[in-house]
């Protein structure tokens, strides 16, 4: 079958590839991927400038939803025809204290689909049946693909932040997770709900709008700190999320948030800071940094999505797998939010 292959720690060392069928183990099950996301972290690997280990080669893509093909011996309550969606941690200790106290997203030996062992932008991927949920009827492949991200930003806002209804909430970054976060971030009925972008996102800008950014503002044309002070009792925000992949992004988040209020940060940015964090002190706010999910953000999320409460079809665009290459520009161009790859 065909895979996108991460094959080298060079960069550009992704191709597609013929790979062998994998057959299911003891407590394992073989989804046939019918949609599987693009991340921002694929394209990291793509350019060889992830922080993080990766075992290549390796199949890409963590992001999945697909139908049940086979299972092994000793998995219940899955059968042949189930249709799923999979967690990212396809390896984890189960004996430290984070597995036994289910939060597994942050055992040290975790190993995820895409990096770790062998992902999903191909035909067939194996997965332990501990991390598998089964669909709501009403939810097409191409959105559930999108569960993973949408738990990513329901981790982040509803699990490890404390939004109130009245709240101010800014959000920076227009990608997937910050366009996710806003909309997680409204549910709890919010005074505004403000994303900061860049002029040079384009589209994103215009999918921004349509799932109900309540203002959008550029950093590098407006000035933020200003717009803020002018809303509301001029305080700052309660809640500021920082969705973007630099370091430097939480220096204006420092600034805008209001005294005791708080900043959830999702990016990553390995540079340095270079900058004072005395206001986190002088403010005295509250940093939360925030990883993964697990299996009942997973639950409460499709709960969600079944029902329609997050708009998630404005934000993607279907490639086939052997585009792969179109899906990955399309999404550094920002010509889309999310590249969703459908196999044959």
């Amino acid at each position: 079958m065909k895979a996108v292959v991460h094959y080298a720690l060079e960069p550009c060392s992704v191709e597609l590839r013929e790979i062998a069928e994998p057959t299911p183990r003891a407590g394992e099950a073989i989804v046939r991927v019918r949609a599987v996301g693009v991340c921002g972290s694929d394209l990291h690997q793509y350019h060889n400038t992830q922080s993080w280990q990766v075992n290549v080669p390796v199949v890409l893509g963590h992001e999945f939803a697909g139908v049940i093909e086979a299972v092994g011996d000793g998995v219940q309550g899955w059968q042949v025809g189930d249709r799923v969606a999979c967690e990212t941690a396809a390896v984890i200790c189960e004996r430290c204290a984070y597995c036994r106290t289910g939060r597994y997203n942050l055992c040290p030996q975790r190993l995820g689909f895409g990096y770790g062992v062998n992902g999903a932008m191909t035909r067939y991927v194996r997965a332990p049946a501990r991390i598998l949920h089964r669909l709501p009827d009403t939810l097409s492949f191409e959105d559930a693909a999108m569960t993973e991200p949408c738990c990513v930003a329901a981790h982040a806002v509803i699990e490890c932040s404390q939004p109130k209804p009245g709240d101010l909430v800014v959000v920076f970054g227009s990608g997937p997770i910050g366009l996710l976060c806003l909309q997680m971030a409204k549910l709890f009925s919010p005074r505004k709900a403000i994303l900061v972008g860049l002029s040079t996102d384009g589209a994103r800008l215009q999918v921004a709008e349509a799932v109900g950014a309540g203002a959008i503002l550029c950093a590098d044309r407006d000035d933020i700190e200003a717009i803020i002070r002018r809303e509301g009792d001029g305080l700052g925000a309660d809640l500021v999320i920082d969705a973007v992949g630099s370091s430097a992004v939480l220096e204006p988040c420092l600034r805008i948030a209001r005294p005791d209020g708080q900043i959830t940060k999702v990016g990553w940015g390995p540079e340095p800071l270079g900058y004072s964090l005395d206001p986190l002190v002088g403010k005295n706010l509250r940093l939360q940094g925030t990883f993964s999910h697990t299996w009942g953000t997973w639950e409460r999320v499709l709960t969600l999505m079944g029902a329609g409460r997050l708009k998630l079809a404005p934000m993607r665009r279907a490639f086939t797998l052997e585009a792969w290459r179109d899906a990955f520009q399309a999404m550094e161009q920002r010509r889309t939010v999310k590249s969703v790859l459908i196999p044959e």
